[in-house]
């Protein structure tokens, strides 16, 4: 069983295995007191005034205490960040944590701003750790991209992928959880897919390229795809068909 887990865990490509890693370790530290949530939650006073600079990183880590919902976003989390970065972003890994990088900086700066608009600051007050909505705007990125994949949820009904994010929305509504959170999440993933996606294919170009000096930090392997041996993905020449 050992043996297993620790396969599985080496098998994770490096963006996934990172950040669940300094999740997990996080919220352990957490749990025995090791580390106190009260030094990595975001606060823009602290940030700014006292040059905290590491809440706006480590709010993305802790995510409260380690219940049932703790483990749905870990599930989450290994699972739809993992499919994301091995299948969609194969060989792209820069582009995968620029893709990260883009959602934390957009899931910021809606709690920052949010914080200053009349009627709706109390609501954003409250929100003070985004790991939950960052692990969400994964999934619906993977869901964008993968809409027509069948579904189960729990062995109760079945869907298509499009769907998963409002069924969990749903979910967390029922079990008592802020839907807040899940929201800022898919507002975050839908500004990433239409930016990426349905926009270039408006206009041919493409806003969110990833910056040279992020692809420099990472080595990644050229994809090669195997073409069988005598199969042809063009007409012959005229030549060939002449001498046949």
């Amino acid at each position: 069983m050992a043996q297993a887990v620790e396969e599985w865990y080496k098998q994770m490509p490096i963006i996934t295995r990172s950040y669940l890693t300094a999740a997990v370790v996080t919220n352990i530290g957490c749990s025995l007191d090791i580390i106190s949530p009260h030094n990595l939650y975001l606060n823009p006073i602290l940030v700014v005034k006292q040059y905290q600079f590491w809440r706006l990183v480590t709010n993305f880590l802790y995510f409260r205490k380690m219940d049932l919902d703790f483990m749905f976003h870990m599930f989450f989390l290994a699972r739809y960040c993992k499919l994301l970065e091995e299948n969609s972003f194969r060989g792209r890994t820069a582009d995968f944590f620029y893709m990260l990088l883009f959602g934390a900086t957009v899931l910021t700066g809606i709690v920052l701003i949010g914080g200053m608009i009349p009627y709706l600051s109390e609501s954003f007050a409250k929100i003070i750790f985004l790991s939950n909505s960052l692990t969400f705007m994964m999934v619906y990125v993977w869901s964008k991209q993968n809409p027509f994949i069948h579904m189960s949820f729990l062995g109760l009904f079945t869907f298509t992928a499009a769907y998963l994010p409002w069924v969990l929305l749903t979910f967390s509504v029922i079990v008592g959880a802020s839907a807040w959170v899940d929201l800022l999440g898919m507002i975050a993933g839908h500004a990433y897919y239409f930016l990426e996606d349905v926009y270039p294919r408006m206009t041919s170009r493409r806003p969110l390229r990833t910056p040279s000096f992020i692809k420099a930090l990472f080595a990644d392997d050229p994809v090669v795809v195997a073409r069988p041996e005598n199969v042809r993905f063009a007409p012959p020449p005229v030549e060939e068909l002449h001498q046949d």
